[in-house]
């Protein structure tokens, strides 16, 4: 069976497709390289909500759809997370970024496993959930860009940003697993 290419998971695919164009713009030697990866970057963030958007608007939710968006965004800031300790290894990005992936890993299985015991709406994405990934965007967005603009430190705003997309991270994790906790210990 043929996967729907409706407009909303061609957006969803050209949001990984990108992912590469970001890793070349951030490694590229000219001053233009992370404004242009940061740009790019915040470009697929917006089409992350968008493709949600249409496919509700256009009646074109699709259980592919439905796969691929989270595997997009997890991808995404995946990629960019990592160029952003490849950037600045100091320990202060290091750790904040380890618990980011380490938390989408964690609940993305847990989430697998959720669906395996038929109890999939306990962990299904949550308001909290939307304000974390919202937070990571606006950070790795400011973070990417690192230039100043009219003398603000757009890095380390982005760096104040992060830290507070880590908080939500944290967060969310745990009202997850607590979600998840009476079938965790049944099981």
């Amino acid at each position: 069976m043929q996967p729907p290419l409706n407009l909303p998971n061609l957006l969803t695919l050209a949001r990984i497709g990108t992912i590469p164009l970001v890793v070349l713009c951030f490694a590229l030697p000219f001053s233009w390289g992370r404004p242009v990866a940061a740009a790019l970057f915040l470009t697929s963030s917006v089409t992350d909500w968008l493709d949600g958007y249409l496919a509700r608007r256009l009646d074109q939710t699709s259980q592919f759809g439905r796969f691929l968006d989270p595997v997009a965004d997890k991808l995404l800031v995946a990629a960019a997370v990592v160029l952003l300790v490849q950037g600045d290894p100091r320990i202060y990005v290091t750790v904040p970024a380890i618990i980011i992936i380490g938390r989408e890993i964690t609940v993305s299985a847990l989430r697998e496993w959720m669906a395996e015991m038929g109890e999939s709406g306990r962990v299904a994405v949550s308001r909290l959930g939307k304000f974390k990934t919202t937070a990571q965007m606006i950070a790795i967005t400011l973070m990417l860009y690192q230039h100043p603009i009219a003398g603000l430190p757009v890095y380390w705003l982005g760096l104040a940003c992060f830290y507070g997309a880590v908080a939500l991270t944290l967060w969310s994790m745990a009202q997850y697993l607590q979600a998840a906790w009476p079938s965790l210990i049944k099981a």
